[in-house]
């Protein structure tokens, strides 16, 4: 029998910075978004009808996000025991990582999507 190939995302090494990448994304995102009003408030004195820049950062920052978070889910799935995964093992400290990082960028990109939304109601620079 043939051994399989692993995909990329399952050869990659998860370690605690992998986990930290979704908030990342989001809190550059928030600090996009700021930087986007105000710059546009001082220039302009309102926003654009349609803010093409922001609209474009905003999605970026989804793609990135939810790319994460199907790694993560993809390496949160590699076969070994059956759960609950509470053993000191490499594969259970994988697994745990993967869910952590998954549910961190499910936050994150729920997170960008609040944060984005002010830009969709609001029209005046107050």
């Amino acid at each position: 029998m043939k051994d399989r190939r692993p995909h990329w995302s399952e050869r990659l090494k998860v370690t605690l910075w992998t986990l930290i990448v979704p908030p990342t994304i989001w809190a550059g995102h928030f600090l996009f978004s700021y930087l986007w009003a105000s710059i546009s408030c001082a220039k302009v004195g309102e926003f654009a009808t349609f803010p093409t820049l922001f609209v474009a950062g905003t999605v970026l920052a989804l793609i990135l996000i939810a790319l994460s978070g199907w790694i993560a889910w993809n390496q949160g799935r590699m076969p070994g025991g059956r759960a609950p995964h509470e053993d000191s093992t490499d594969i259970d400290r994988l697994r745990f990582l993967a869910k952590s990082t998954l549910l961190l960028a499910g936050l994150s990109f729920v997170a960008v999507l609040f944060t984005a939304l002010p830009v969709i109601y609001l029209r005046d620079c107050l």
